[in-house]
C-alpha cells in the first residue's frame, strides 16, 4: 500500500500525550506559528522509520504541516531516506530540491538539525556549495543555521574547510541558536583536525561570541580551554 502523508498523521495522532505536551511547553517556545501536539520525539523516530518509502510528494504534505511533530516526522523521513544506502541519486535530488524549496517550513532549530547533514550535506558534499555560503548570509536565522549544520557531514568524511570559513561569516552573527549551532560544528571539526581549531581560536577566541567560544573549547584540556576564555575576557 502507498505510504500516505494522511496515514502517518493518523499513526502520529494516537500518540498524543498531555504530560508530554507539558514538557515541550516548557523547552520550546510554543506557540501558535508552532503549536505541539504533544508526541514523544522517540515515537515520531520510530514511526518515521515505518514510513521510511513515502514519495517526496507526500513528505511536503507533511511539511505543510502546522503541527511540530508532524514536520519533524517529514524530515526524519526525508533524513532515512538520505542516509540509506539504497537510494539513488535522483532521489537524493529531489529531497535536496524539497528541503531548499520548502525552507519556509522548517522554522526551529530542531528542525533544521535532525535533517540538514545528510540531506543537504551529503548531497553537496561531491557537489559545488556556493548555495551555503548563500544561506550564511541570509536574513532568515533558520536558513543561516542550515549553512553551519550542514557541514557537519562534510566533518565526518574528514573535510573541514567550509565548516571554518562558514563559522567566520557566522562570527558576528546576533542569534543565540547561530552561537550555539557555529559553537558545535566548530568543535567537531577540531575533533577532526585539532590544530585547524586551535588556528582559529589564536585569531578569533577574543572577539567571537562567548557561547560560540564555550561550545567550540568543550573537547579542548582545560588549560586550553582557559587560555581561551581568558582571551574572551581581555576583550
Amino acid at each position: 500500500m502507498p505510504l500516505t502523508a494522511e496515514q502517518f498523521v493518523e499513526r502520529l495522532e494516537a500518540h498524543r500525550s498531555p504530560d508530554e505536551l507539558k514538557k515541550y511547553e516548557r523547552y520550546f517556545k510554543v506557540g501558535e506559528n508552532d503549536p505541539f501536539m504533544g508526541v514523544r520525539m522517540g515515537q515520531v523516530f520510530a514511526l518515521a522509520k515505518e514510513f521510511i518509502d513515502m514519495p517526496p510528494a507526500e513528505i511536503e504534505k507533511l511539511l505543510e504541516s502546522p503541527i511540530h511533530e508532524v514536520r519533524v516526522g517529514a524530515l526524519s523521513i526525508m533524513d532515512k531516506q538520505a542516509r540509506r544506502k539504497k537510494s539513488p541519486e535522483s532521489r537524493r535530488k529531489e529531497l535536496f530540491d524539497l528541503y531548499m524549496r520548502r525552507h519556509d517550513r522548517i522554522n526551529n532549530w530542531d528542525l533544521v538539525d535532525v535533517c540538514a547533514p545528510y540531506v543537504v550535506g551529503g548531497y553537496l558534499f561531491d557537489k559545488p556549495r556556493d548555495i551555503l555560503f548563500t544561506l550564511a548570509r541570509s536574513e532568515n536565522l533558520w536558513e543561516r543555521r542550515t549553512a553551519i549544520v550542514s557541514t557537519g557531514y562534510f566533518i565526518r568524511q574528514g573535510d573541514v574547510d567550509d565548516t571554518f570559513k562558514i563559522a567566520e561569516i557566522l562570527l558576528q552573527d546576533d542569534q543565540d541558536l547561530i552561537h550555539k549551532a557555529t559553537g558545535w560544528m566548530l568543535r567537531a571539526a577540531g575533533d577532526s583536525d585539532r590544530q585547524r581549531l586551535l588556528d582559529f581560536l589564536d585569531k578569533y577566541a577574543a572577539t567571537m561570541p562567548r557561547t560560540m567560544l564555550r561550545y567550540a573549547i568543550e573537547h579542548l584540556d582545560k588549560d586550553q580551554r582557559d587560555h581561551y576564555m581568558r582571551l574572551k575576557k581581555t576583550r
